[in-house]
């Protein structure tokens, strides 16, 4: 999508959305972006639909973009979607579909994330990061699910090993790309 090419959002509400907590949408200042781990929009739609939590809610982001380019939004921005440990209250999830590690997240032989980010699904990304930004005026960080989530555990097939638990987006997600095309700062790990 290019950038002049105006952003076309779809919503697709999940079922609980009324459930989330809601929240003023000027306290929103980070963007997080994530991959969803999942091989396909229909997989990843099935898992945040999962109810997980006794408030009738489950993980999500608020925006899902595919492969394609095409953006859904999951969760409004005045709703807390559950996405990064922590931040949620002050921060945007956007998953982008991705295999990741799928099906073996935590398996200490299967932590390579080999699959590159479509240049359809990176430039749509650019466009709803341009668009929320002029929406939200306090966005002005952006940040890996990586970058937040440093917790490792043990790993599914070896618990004496520790394995990352998040790695999202991974290696070949084009951090110099985005940020070069974003009014927005990378927030690092400590």
């Amino acid at each position: 999508m290019p950038p002049s090419a105006p952003l076309q959002v779809i919503d697709a509400p999940l079922p609980y959305v009324a459930l989330l907590e809601q929240r003023a949408p000027e306290r929103i200042d980070l963007a997080v972006v994530h991959c969803t781990e999942l091989p396909d929009l229909a997989t990843a739609r099935e898992y945040g639909e999962r109810v997980l939590y006794p408030s009738g809610t489950g993980n999500s982001g608020h925006y899902y973009i595919d492969r394609d380019g095409t953006v859904l939004r999951y969760v409004p921005e005045e709703r807390v979607a559950h996405h990064v440990r922590g931040l949620n209250p002050r921060s945007i999830g956007i998953e982008l579909v991705n295999g990741g590690r799928y099906p073996h997240w935590l398996d200490s032989r299967h932590q390579a994330m080999d699959e590159p980010y479509p240049d359809a699904q990176i430039d749509a990304l650019v466009a709803l990061l341009h668009a929320l930004a002029a929406r939200l005026p306090a966005l002005r960080h952006i940040a890996g699910h990586q970058d937040l989530d440093r917790e490792r555990v043990p790993a599914s097939d070896d618990p004496s090993i520790q394995v990352h638990r998040k790695l999202d987006p991974g290696p070949h997600f084009p951090w110099t790309r985005v940020l070069a095309a974003v009014p927005l700062q990378r927030v690092l790990p400590l």
